[in-house]
């Protein structure tokens, strides 16, 4: 509550966000005999101002709290943090580890500023960001929608740096559109996600993206490229 000059209350209005988004948990420190996977996964709650996010960080939603083999997610809500959910089915993921708590809380809260803010040029592109305690690294996933061939990533890598500074990626997709099919301007956008993200995490060490489709496949598994 705020109180003006005249002396009459008035309510604060909160500041609503572009979209909803929801955080979910999940513990595997303890899974059940012959659970699925994703069995043990958490709905915990949908906000959609820039209060209620503040007041859910603070109280709860910091990796460093976190139990080992326990993740913390936060994704736009109506997607599910899973392989199987339509929105994520055909993408990837971006990923960095840390050693240190305190850079992982860092990290985890500057990526979901971004998210929240809509800092990412193509923000549709992206599902959400997952924070993951684990015994010998902890690690934070940016999962986004749309997975790409690595032909393109290199492509995009070789424009001048003055064009890529000059334009943002929404004109170079249209610039190329003509002579592209669909899944090569992904790859522009994938690109462009992976490199705002690093400026935003502040890391100069390379991160890397993989495929969801070759984490079905295989238990370990190589990146795709990097940045």
């Amino acid at each position: 509550m705020t109180t003006s000059e005249a002396g009459v209350t008035t309510e604060t209005q909160p500041h609503k966000l572009e979209r909803k988004w929801t955080f979910w948990f999940d513990n595997q420190s303890k899974p059940k005999q012959g659970a699925a996977w994703g069995s043990s996964l958490r709905n915990v709650y949908t906000f959609d101002t820039v209060e209620e996010f503040w007041s859910l960080y603070d109280q709860t939603f910091k990796p460093s709290r976190l139990t080992m083999n326990a993740d913390f997610h936060l994704f736009k809500a109506g997607v599910e943090p899973k392989w199987e959910d339509p929105e994520c089915a055909n993408g990837g993921k971006w990923s960095v580890t840390s050693n240190r708590k305190a850079t992982l809380d860092t990290m985890w809260l500057e990526t979901m500023m971004a998210l929240i803010g809509e800092q990412f040029d193509e923000a549709d592109e992206i599902c959400g960001v997952v924070a993951s305690v684990r015994q010998r690294q902890d690690k934070l996933a940016l999962w986004t929608k749309t997975a790409s061939n690595e032909a393109a990533q290199v492509f995009y890598v070789l424009l001048p740096l003055r064009e890529r500074k000059r334009l943002q990626i929404r004109f170079v997709i249209a610039a190329l559109s003509f002579a592209f099919n669909s899944a090569v301007i992904w790859n522009l956008v994938q690109m462009s996600i992976g490199k705002k993200w690093k400026e935003i995490i502040d890391v100069t060490e390379r991160i890397t993206y993989s495929f969801h489709d070759d984490s079905r496949r295989e238990r370990s598994v190589k990146s795709r490229y990097n940045v």
